[in-house]
């Protein structure tokens, strides 16, 4: 199929997509229904669907939408991936099943937000909460300039967060945003108090479809960080975990690919995070030996995306704002992570492509 054909306009548009290619591949989705309704009213699930045989030795995992509007991207990937021939076809004869994980995070697909209905960030919810939650006093300093009273920000505004950067350097102030909060719960990268409805339903989906492959693969997909179509692929395995680093490096940063880097250090396009998602993997699945990377596609810069990031995070908490300012605001977001042209779908789904045929390399 074309590029073009494989991605879409809206999450409603997203999920009949994926659940027409996977009826169409002769595939039984299983639908695990979000308790909100999506923004025009339509209903929100993760919709998984499994091609391959249950129960597999080797298990593939291919997920999309944990930060929400990223799924615009992993969708496109999910379903062009669903309808390549050539690609199920080696699949199977390697004896691969793959499982597909559509929308981890529904309500912000269709909600053009980053963050779920809870407003946390997904990606840094996966914490032992009857433990005490790590601290981020870089954010606590931060956060009353991040989300001001007004928006558009006025120009002390700018002039202030512009000063801190400079005088503490932007990656300093990316880590200290993104790196997930667990203090504000109208703030941005809130890691939340208890687990998501998401990440109860994914630890469901792994207990269920997950727990007989001896060998996991999990590769889960991201936008927003990085150059234009450009893409890091980050090891998205327990720290510690040397074999399941290695192995990553041996499957994915082989001759002719990216290296693989460890998320947040010093060759990452990404902050040092806490609170992920991969591991609920090693939780549910004990049995498995898991080998995960988290693609990592690039959009616009920096800068733009955590500006992006500030005005809808401002919207939510405004929710009675000017409607023309809503819809900017909105679309500003969706622009920061998934680019409308043909020649940045192309990119992704080659990379992707490539990634999901090195999985269980050896």
């Amino acid at each position: 199929m074309q590029a073009s054909e494989a991605f879409s306009s809206s999450y409603a548009q997203a999920r009949d997509k994926f659940l027409q290619a996977a009826h169409q591949a002769g595939l039984t989705p299983i639908s695990y229904r979000h308790p909100l309704p999506g923004r025009d009213g339509e209903a929100l699930a993760i919709d998984m669907a499994l091609d391959g045989t249950a129960g597999a030795d080797k298990l593939l995992i291919v997920s999309s939408g944990c930060h929400g509007v990223e799924g615009f991207c992993g969708s496109g990937v999910q379903v062009h991936a669903l309808r390549d021939e050539v690609f199920r076809t080696q699949c199977a004869a390697r004896g691969v099943a793959v499982l597909y994980l559509h929308a981890l995070n529904p309500y912000g697909f269709s909600h053009i937000r980053r963050f779920t209905h809870e407003n946390a960030d997904l990606n840094r919810n996966f914490q032992d909460f009857s433990k005490p939650l790590p601290k981020n006093p870089a954010y606590r300093q931060l956060h009353p300039l991040l989300l001001p009273e007004t928006w558009p920000p006025t120009v002390a505004n700018y002039l202030a967060l512009g000063w801190h950067a400079a005088r503490h350097g932007v990656r300093s102030v990316q880590t200290a945003v993104s790196g997930g909060q667990y203090e504000f719960a109208e703030g941005l990268f809130f890691g939340g108090t208890a687990p998501t409805w998401s990440n109860i339903t994914l630890r469901r989906i792994l207990r269920e479809h997950a727990a007989r492959a001896r060998r996991l693969a999990w590769i889960d997909l991201h936008t927003g960080l990085g150059a234009r179509g450009a893409c890091e692929r980050g090891f998205a395995g327990k720290a510690g975990d040397s074999a399941a680093l290695e192995r990553s490096r041996r499957w994915w940063g082989g001759a002719g690919a990216t290296p693989v880097t460890l998320l947040g250090g010093s060759a990452s396009v990404s902050a040092p995070l806490t609170g992920l998602m991969w591991g609920a993997a090693y939780d549910e699945c004990p049995q498995a030996e898991i080998t995960a990377i988290g693609m990592e596609f690039g959009t616009v810069p920096l800068l733009k995306v955590l500006q992006a990031l500030r005005a809808e995070q401002w919207l939510t908490n405004h929710p009675q704002a000017d409607a023309g300012l809503a819809a900017r605001i909105k679309q500003n977001l969706l622009d920061a992570f998934y680019v409308d042209s043909a020649d940045w779908r192309e990119k992704i789904l080659s990379q992707a492509r490539q990634a999901m045929l090195q999985a269980f390399a050896d």
